[in-house]
């Protein structure tokens, strides 16, 4: 699981614990989408001896990432922010840890409770979808295929096989479809994202606001329930979330240097391209972060009267659209060449009958208001909370020039209005849909807006940061 060294080099003075902290936690959805697609494409090419493949791998990884600690000697690929004007007092950040180490605590508690509690996952998805397609992958052989057929439309069989081939690759070397595989799976996709969103934060905007940002993740209920249940929508999360992370890092550290390595842009092309391959929802992510990028770079071009300018943002969009076209090519290949139809776009005729029903325009929208105001399970409304922080916080500096920020809100905003485009055409009833699913698409992008709103808001005298 070395790919999420890769291209983030090695600061000249030394790694700090949020930098280790952030790669081990890319390191871990990384590995596990590497994992994935190694698997698929032994299967395809009906090769049998994993071993050999996974060592080939590593060793290119290996060889890769010494290659990039070798060209990180000259560049520090993620800088150390400066500390805040007035750090926090000394009792303010005891109390924050302190807060920080009981709700971790609690959550790891739960989520090993709800592991043991439910061995095969809680709910239709991970036993019926996921956890399915795994066994057809392990135990099809050479017959692998015929687990993916419209005969059993209940299954899915058209969604994308990250969490399915991963779980089969394990399950390989172990030689039997062991239960806690796809428990762990899911256990490290949990915590992996809170300790991306704690490292990434901090590296950005301090520990304080690391901190924060990981609490109001682990104190959300239903996302460490989700990720008990070993629903693909936890691991979908981390990948938006990683992408996000990513952009913003390339792009806070391209305004403190005139040159900067693509590593951290190819690393978040590379992560929408994992979420394409997690689930259906990711290729909306994927389309909607090339689009936000590409609109965000037209607009710095308009601005910018530099030409050196104008080629630095249109190759910082061909490097993200470059590294997630492998992922890309996959997916295009496995649902035309394996999958069935998905049954998505089953009733073309009534399409247009559903757009223009002003109706489902209306029920969609109470959904997303209830959604904002209930989701996550909190005895509070975690929204009402973050809207209260934020008036008492205040906001950044608007004149400040943050495109990764930028073009990160877009992209959610165009994921979210995707997500409302699908309702409205959806061949299922509408309340059904819309009950049972909505409040797990607001949770794929609870993650990466927890990250976003802590980027955006600042402490009453400058930034939550404290000296490192």
């Amino acid at each position: 699981m070395s790919l999420g060294w890769l291209c983030l080099g090695w600061s000249r003075q030394g790694l700090l614990p949020s930098d280790l902290l952030l790669r081990a936690s890319l390191s871990v959805g990384y590995g596990l989408g590497v994992f994935s697609v190694t698997f698929f494409l032994a299967r395809v090419c009906n090769v049998t001896n994993l071993m050999l493949i996974d060592l080939l791998v590593l060793a290119l990884l290996i060889a890769a990432t010494v290659l990039a600690w070798g060209r990180a000697k000259s560049a520090n690929a993620i800088a150390i922010p400066p500390a805040g004007a007035e750090p926090l007092p000394a009792w303010f950040r005891r109390v924050l840890l302190a807060a920080f180490v009981i709700v971790l605590g609690a959550a790891l508690y739960s989520a090993i409770l709800r592991t043991r509690a439910y061995p095969h996952g809680d709910g239709w998805d991970s036993f019926a979808i996921w956890n399915l397609h795994a066994r057809f992958l392990f135990r099809g052989g050479s017959h692998w295929r015929d687990g993916f057929t419209s005969l059993v439309p209940w299954s899915h069989p058209d969604y994308p096989l990250l969490i399915p081939a991963v779980i089969a690759h394990f399950w390989t070397y172990l030689g039997r479809d062991d239960p806690h595989v796809p428990a762990i799976i899911g256990f490290a996709f949990t915590f992996a994202t809170v300790g991306l969103l704690l490292s990434a934060l901090t590296i950005l905007r301090g520990r304080a606001q690391g901190m924060l940002g990981a609490i109001a993740l682990l104190a959300t209920p239903s996302f460490i329930e989700q990720g008990a249940w070993q629903y693909a929508d936890i691991p979908l999360s981390f990948f938006y979330l990683a992408t996000i992370a990513l952009l913003c890092l390339h792009d806070d550290q391209a305004q403190e240097a005139a040159s900067q390595p693509s590593g951290l842009l190819a690393l978040a092309g590379v992560a929408a391209g994992f979420a394409a391959w997690t689930k259906n929802e990711g290729v909306l992510f994927l389309g909607a972060i090339i689009l936000a990028r590409q609109l965000i770079s037209i607009r710095g071009r308009r601005r910018s009267t530099m030409a050196g300018a104008k080629i630095k943002l249109a190759r910082h969009s061909g490097i993200l659209l470059a590294a997630s076209a492998p992922a890309f090519l996959l997916i295009i290949y496995f649902k035309h060449w394996i999958a069935p139809p998905g049954d998505l776009f089953s009733a073309p005729s009534t399409m247009l009958h559903k757009l223009l029903d002003l109706t489902r325009y209306w029920a969609i929208i109470k959904w997303y208001v209830k959604g904002f105001f209930r989701f996550g399970d909190w005895l509070v409304p975690g929204s009402l909370l973050l809207v209260g922080f934020y008036c008492v916080a205040g906001k950044e500096d608007s004149r400040v020039e943050q495109p990764g920020l930028r073009t990160s809100a877009l992209a959610l905003a165009l994921t979210l209005a995707g997500y409302f485009a699908v309702y409205l055409i959806t061949p299922y009833d509408i309340y059904w849909h819309l009950r049972f699913s909505l409040f797990r698409l607001f949770l794929q992008l609870w993650p990466a807006t927890l990250l976003l709103f802590f980027l955006a808001v600042t402490g009453p005298a400058g930034p939550l940061t404290v000296s490192k």
